[in-house]
């Protein structure tokens, strides 16, 4: 079977998923291995961050994973998709296709297509619903509805929360990455998992710090108390499995015990967690001690703070991250007695929409820099790349070290999340930011009389704080952007490196649509999920200010032959994204911590080195022309 014949059988079952009923397929057709799914009830928002919820999915994923061929796993599909909650089934069969060898090189469909309900304010979707009706011969083409306004200064932000390209990518990410891997199952192991969790959410959280630069506003405040009154958010979001709007919240409401798990549950799992930071040990499920080491260290306590199935001991540390997310989403019914919708905190396709998810993953990210801190920082020789010296670095734009930003105008087709009863095309027009093309051009000296393979790792970071003042490097440590990591040979003598912002290490490159998918435009065997996991490409950087806000470009080359686990020659597959999403059934292509040489402290005498040797430091401007 082609990967296009198996698009054609697969596509139909992400379909109108939002106009489904209750169970409709009687117990007695069901095959016997599907016995135990269909607990969580239609029109219930699924949450993957919920342990039952969680655990269900997990069930229905092994239950699709271990199908015998790609027909039995059709089979097991389509009469799930006729008995278990929406949500949840999309998740479950999302991961399975995301990982069976026999579905190498399908690609899934945008989860915004699927669900466009969780990405379209309510407003633009009943206004194209009117729309559909009245002109039922024609395409209909409505305009995306704002969901605030300057009352509330987190409204400048709402271009970037409410992307649709980020807040996919942080849904695919938990697709490629769940939290119940089975490697005895699969027999595949995420390699360096809980670090990728760490390094993802801390790069969104320096984003956003640059994000809100551009904008005029300070950087945030932590979440830091469980206490804590929080600022209000309403999503303009409505479910149409549910019918039930997601929940706003109101200013000052704070943490609240939820029938499964209470506030003090939260305290005391930090405690232990920042406990085991300072002993520089965890406690196994036995009670053996765990080192964190810096070889591991940041991977256990990722493992910990998401609580995934790699935890060495969930009962003790509990689960943190995932609680966090939870309770957000509930603090407006927390015992559920009005039956509501929880808010978008409780999905990772909606989450990224509140700005309290950023506050929550400061505070994630702030345990992580508590065991950063207790490593040593690098000295001068760990830093250095003897024989090779970067002799000059710049952007190449329209003009050389400015990049200018803009507002672009985009289209998401709705007619396959939601049955507007016409064959005709349903679209809504929407507004994001996108930046021109530009390069980084390195100038490299090679004095070592032969080859060398060379690590390029590329960083921007804002040059001064809200005040104006210069930030200082371990200032700026949590606010380097991750733009760029690859692989470069250094012929003897002079090298020129010239890298195109499009192949980034970070983004995505292209988001296949329903109807691109259909037409077969996707498909080879090195395409896989982790080519969708990817940070959206016109989102690579911050907006910058209309007068040209100030970043400094930072960029650092390291040996690859020791930086790479598997060797100077290796096929990384599907390499799109691997900053973020790692290679397929690869050990992570970088052997150096994540977010090398920003991921810890530095000593003084070494803050300040960049301009000599090995790295190179370049004032940039981005403009904003919108």
């Amino acid at each position: 079977m082609t990967i296009k014949e198996k698009h054609d059988q697969l596509l139909p079952l992400f379909e109108q998923l939002t106009t489904l009923t209750r169970h409709q397929l009687p117990v007695e057709q069901r095959d016997a291995r599907l016995v135990g799914v269909g607990v969580l009830p239609r029109g219930t928002l699924f949450s993957c961050f919920h342990e039952k919820h969680l655990k269900e999915a997990t069930k229905l994923f092994e239950i699709f994973y271990s199908a015998e061929s790609f027909e039995d796993f059709l089979k097991l599909a389509k009469q799930a998709r006729d008995v278990v909650n929406e949500g949840l089934f999309v998740y479950a069969l999302s991961v399975a296709v995301a990982h069976r060898e026999d579905c190498k090189g399908v690609t899934l469909p945008p989860i915004q297509e699927v669900f466009p309900d969780r990405f379209v304010p309510a407003e633009t979707i009943n206004l194209a619903a009117k729309e559909a009706k009245n002109k039922p011969t024609e395409d209909v083409l409505v305009e995306i509805e704002d969901t605030g306004n300057i009352l509330e200064p987190e409204y400048k932000l709402a271009y970037f929360r409410e992307d649709i390209g980020i807040n996919a990518h942080h849904w695919y990410w938990h697709v490629v990455y769940p939290a119940n891997w089975n490697t005895e199952l699969t027999h595949k192991v995420k390699d360096r998992k809980g670090e990728l969790f760490y390094y993802m959410h801390q790069q969104m959280c320096a984003r956003y710090d640059a994000e809100r630069l551009s904008n005029g506003l300070t950087r945030m405040v932590a979440f830091h108390n469980f206490e804590e009154e929080l600022e209000g958010y309403a999503p303009h979001l409505t479910s149409l499995v549910s019918g039930l709007h997601y929940a706003s919240r109101p200013r000052g409401f704070s943490l609240r015990d939820l029938t499964d798990v209470d506030v003090q549950d939260m305290e005391r799992w930090r405690e232990r967690i920042m406990e085991a930071i300072d002993l520089k040990h965890v406690h196994d499920s036995h009670g053996a001690e765990v080192k964190l080491d810096e070889a591991h260290g940041a991977d256990i306590l990722g493992a910990i703070i998401e609580a995934s199935s790699d935890s060495p001991n969930k009962g003790y540390y509990g689960s943190l991250h995932n609680w966090g997310h939870v309770m957000m989403a509930r603090m407006h019914d927390p015992d559920g007695r009005f039956q509501e919708n929880p808010g978008v905190m409780s999905d990772t396709s909606t989450s990224l929409r509140d700005p309290i998810f950023y506050r929550w993953h400061r505070f994630i990210d702030n345990i992580f820099q508590e065991y950063k801190a207790t490593l040593k920082p690098y000295t001068l020789e760990q830093l250095q790349f003897p024989g090779v010296k970067i002799t000059h670095c710049e952007v190449k734009a329209k003009e050389t070290n400015v990049v200018t930003t803009f507002m672009k105008e985009d289209q998401l087709d709705l007619k396959h999340g939601i049955n507007f009863g016409t064959d005709h095309k349903i679209q809504v027009k929407y507004r994001h930011l996108d930046h021109e093309p530009f390069s980084v051009v390195i100038n490299v000296e090679n004095s070592s009389g032969a080859p060398k393979h060379a690590t390029v790792r590329v960083f921007l970071a804002p040059k001064y704080d809200e005040l104006g003042n210069r930030l200082t490097r371990n200032d700026q440590r949590a606010l380097f952007i991750e733009l760029d990591k690859f692989h470069k040979q250094l012929a003897p003598g002079a090298n020129t490196i010239s890298r195109n912002a499009i192949d980034s290490s970070v983004t995505l490159a292209h988001t296949y649509t329903f109807d691109e998918l259909r037409a077969g435009q996707s498909g080879s065997s090195d395409a896989s999920e982790y080519c969708s996991c990817g940070w959206p490409e016109h989102m690579l950087v911050p907006k910058g200010t209309h007068k040209g806000m100030e970043f400094e470009l930072f960029v650092m080359l390291t040996d690859y032959t020791e930086d790479n686990p598997e060797g100077a020659n290796v096929k990384t597959i599907c390499n799109d994204a691997v900053s973020y999403c790692g290679a397929k059934d690869q050990k992570y292509p970088d052997k150096k911590p994540m977010g090398f040489p920003f991921d810890r402290p530095f000593l003084p005498s070494v803050a300040e080195h960049d301009t000599e040797g090995n790295s190179c430091v370049v004032d940039v401007k981005i403009k904003f022309t919108g």
